[in-house]
């Protein structure tokens, strides 16, 4: 029997990415990804020695920094297509935007 908290729904189930396209919501979207970001930096670390406690810290790093810099963004649909933007440029030191 399938675990369907585990394992990926069959092919029966998976929606087309244009169907979800109807009714999507991008806040809701962008506030998953701020959720992720605040699990990984939040979960505590697993008794883990040397190298796999290195790749471990490494990965969740990477993890949290790719799910921080989306639950920044804004998002919008344009003309059907996806657009998230993130502002990567380095705060401007007079205060101003």
């Amino acid at each position: 029997m399938r675990d369907q908290a585990i394992l990926p729904p069959t092919p029966a189930l998976l929606i087309t990415v244009h169907a979800m396209a109807d009714g999507f919501d991008i806040d809701a979207l962008i506030a998953r990804f701020q959720e992720r970001a605040k699990a990984v930096r939040d979960r505590p670390l697993p008794p883990l020695e040397g190298t796999a406690r290195r790749e471990y810290i490494e990965r969740a790093q990477l993890d949290y920094q790719d799910f921080a810099m989306l639950g920044d963004a804004e998002g919008a649909l344009e003309d059907g297509v996806l657009v998230l933007r993130v502002d990567l440029r380095p705060p401007d030191p007079s205060g101003g935007a």
